[in-house]
């Protein structure tokens, strides 16, 4: 095997694990609004995904029943609708779940655990239990060859550019929109945001919906890789979490840089060797790198 077949070999790998570096980030971005930015451990999470992949499935199937024509149109109308669905689900746990147990982070895990199971079986009861894929467009299929050798996969490349968009107005909104202005308030100082008007309360419901919304938008990213069953979403939370643990808890730069790290280490690995060593060769690196820096890659500056 030449050079040149070695990095064309590493660049196709490399693209392919876009696809797994835009599920990672966009499942790590809703986490640190919630883990980081509200101290709540979602065990749910990835059931919030599960939940946008099934919005994709219906659209799909709705669209090819009723409007055979639209099916090229479709998928990024369902984007939309993954991310108000699962928004619309979380706004409703908060209220009826998550908000009887701030400042108990251990309850959290424990309530979202039960969550997350009850909403295993009610997928298993609505959806059955095998494995469903929607139908994608034809310009979501086939690849782009820039080079002789090179086959990058188109569907990885436009989950890439939503993931992106969908990061950039994350921060946008962190940093630049009264939302954002009063979650930050909120995490620095829970009281005095209170006392000059800000209503905590409502902050908390949305910004909760809002990362499970991300969430949504994260199975819609996982439709173009893989068929939905009731536990997809439950197979990525302990990589979720661990985007958001080894990229710094409260900060989203470092999210960025985790999934990146985690997806690309993972998917060029698996090439040359087995995917379940692979597995434990990202995991070996992610704990010898928060054994020398514990806070994480990007940990949040504290004023002394």
């Amino acid at each position: 095997m030449s050079m040149t077949d070695i990095f064309n070999i590493t660049m196709m790998q490399g693209f392919a694990g876009l696809s797994l570096f835009s599920v990672l980030l966009l499942m790590g971005l809703g986490l640190a609004i919630i883990f980081g930015q509200m101290g709540v451990i979602n065990m749910a999470h990835g059931e919030f995904m599960t939940i946008g992949a099934y919005t994709i499935y219906l659209m799909s199937t709705l669209t090819e029943a009723y409007a055979p024509g639209l099916i090229a149109a479709y998928f990024p109308v369902a984007i939309v609708m993954a991310f108000l669905v699962a928004f619309a689900f979380g706004w409703l746990a908060e209220w009826a779940l998550i908000r009887h147990l701030y400042k108990r982070p251990l309850d959290t895990l424990l309530a979202t655990w039960g969550l997350s199971l009850a909403m295993q079986q009610t997928f298993r009861s609505v959806f059955g239990a095998r494995e469903v894929s929607p139908t994608l467009p034809e310009w979501l299929l086939g690849s782009w060859a820039p080079a002789e050798g090179l086959d990058i996969p188109i569907n990885g490349l436009f989950v890439m550019i939503v993931t992106l968009i969908v990061t950039g107005l994350v921060m946008l909104a962190l940093y630049r929109s009264s939302w954002g202005l009063k979650v930050r308030a909120t995490v620095a100082n829970r009281p005095m945001a209170n006392a000059v008007g800000i209503n905590t309360k409502r902050t908390d419901r949305l910004t909760f919906a809002i990362g499970c919304g991300i969430a949504g938008i994260a199975g819609a990213a996982f439709t173009t890789i893989g068929s939905t069953g009731p536990t997809s979403g439950s197979l990525y939370i302990v990589d979720a979490f661990l985007v958001v643990t080894f990229g710094g808890a409260a900060s989203l730069l470092g999210t960025v840089a985790s999934a990146f790290g985690i997806a690309q280490t993972q998917s060029i690995a698996e090439f040359f060797i087995s995917g379940s060593m692979a597995k434990v060769l990202t995991l070996l690196l992610i704990v010898i790198i928060l054994m020398i820096r514990p806070q994480g890659l990007f940990a949040a500056k504290i004023r002394k």
